[in-house]
């Protein structure tokens, strides 16, 4: 009798025969499609320069909770990531790696190794942003400002984000419990 259980020993067994088998070039042309390098400038309390902003680079795999065998296999052949919901009432799951020493250790060299195409400049942008955050130029004014600068033009420069970059590195003095917000 088969199980319907995606833990199950029959899908342990799928998830390592698929890792096994898992071409680079493949997994690159599923991340073009798929996959997002994003760098996100966020609000931390715990971060008194620039405002409280806070750059927090990420690699995402999209895929709907049916295929998750492929997401397992992601985490199987980068050695690292998770898996979760890419909301509260979504079938859609997410492959992610947001552990800085991960994404320089693991994402970085696999896609330059193995050229993307579709997203090869967001990628070219956010290695770059990857290494200079491992040193640390993102703790000087003029780093933190260019890396921004940078983050804002990947992924259609930004169109989604909810802050334009004049309004990012300008501030504004209305507040949201005591913080300034922009």
């Amino acid at each position: 009798m088969e199980s319907d259980n995606p833990s199950g020993a029959d899908n342990q067994q799928e998830t390592a025969d698929l890792v096994d088998s898992l071409d680079p070039h493949w997994v690159v042309g599923f991340v073009d499609g798929e996959g997002c390098f994003c760098v996100s400038v966020h609000r931390n309390k715990m971060m008194r320069r620039y405002g409280g902003w806070q750059l927090q680079p990420s690699f995402h795999v999209y895929q709907h909770q049916d295929h998750r065998v492929v997401l397992d296999a992601l985490v199987g052949f980068f050695g690292c990531g998770r898996i979760r919901p890419k909301g509260p009432k979504s079938a859609v799951l997410t492959f992610s790696i947001d552990g800085l020493s991960e994404l320089e250790r693991a994402i970085v060299p696999c896609f330059e190794a193995h050229r993307l195409v579709v997203k090869r400049a967001d990628f070219n942008a956010f290695a770059h942003i990857v290494r200079a955050m491992c040193r640390r130029e993102h703790l000087t004014s003029s780093g933190f400002e260019r890396l921004v600068r940078l983050a804002y033009g990947m992924n259609a420069n930004g169109k989604q984000r909810s802050r334009t970059l004049d309004q990012l590195l300008a501030g504004s003095s209305e507040t949201v419990r005591g913080a300034p917000i922009v």
